[in-house]
């Protein structure tokens, strides 16, 4: 008998919670259900070489957020096109998302944050915006007018709402009674951010492309 089959057997109810958990989104954040998370944490190494030894699934996992990670996929009937992932097709907008991991990362520095802090780094859109549009006009100084605030705010607009949906980022809600400018409203960083590095990602860009900026 396994280890994993025998927590299985003495804990079959939490097991069976966690591995649900796990499957039914790409992130398992120690928010989304503290007690099953820390389960997961202190069972590390069964659930890991359970994934591993059954489906070759590497079980990655931090202080905030754990995921499992699929390398090959079976079925070619599932083309790329078929599939629900979280991914941008235009350059600007791939650009964009790269960085924003950018921008996350010089607010680690700024903020000297680490993972194993309770609190998620927060941002306003207005300092992301002017970010982006100065590493854009730095990329392709060729373009420069292309990459006018206007501009940038259309790469933005799709690319937001993306990254809301994957859990990337949390739209933080001003109260009720307050009203808040576009530039205003405040996002947070969720743990999933970590896992994604720039220079792992990051390839060579076509500088010479026409920019593929979103219809407003």
């Amino acid at each position: 008998m396994s280890a994993f089959d025998d927590l299985l057997q003495k804990q079959k109810t939490r097991v069976q919670a966690v591995l649900n958990i796990l499957l039914e989104s790409p992130y398992f954040y120690r928010t989304d259900h503290e007690e099953n998370f820390l389960f997961l944490r202190r069972y590390q190494r069964e659930f890991a070489g359970f994934f591993e030894e059954t489906f070759g699934w590497q079980l990655v996992i931090d202080p905030k957020c754990a995921r499992l990670y699929k390398e090959t996929w079976y079925n070619d009937r599932i083309t790329p096109s078929n599939r629900d992932l979280f991914n941008f097709t235009k350059r600007d907008e791939c650009v964009a998302f790269m960085l924003l991991l950018e921008f996350f990362e010089h607010k680690l520095e700024e903020d000297s944050a680490s993972v194993e802090e309770p609190e998620n780094v927060r941002f306003r859109f207005g300092d992301l915006l002017l970010f982006e549009r100065t590493r854009f006009l730095e990329l392709f100084p060729d373009l420069a007018a292309s990459y006018a605030d206007e501009d940038v705010r259309k790469i933005m607009r799709p690319v937001m709402p993306q990254l809301e949906r994957y859990r990337f980022l949390l739209k933080i809600d001003p109260p009720d009674d307050e009203a808040v400018e576009p530039d205003d409203t405040i996002y947070e960083c969720l743990p999933a951010l970590w896992h994604y590095s720039v220079q792992r990602i990051s390839r060579p860009v076509d500088e010479s492309a026409a920019p593929q900026t979103s219809n407003s």
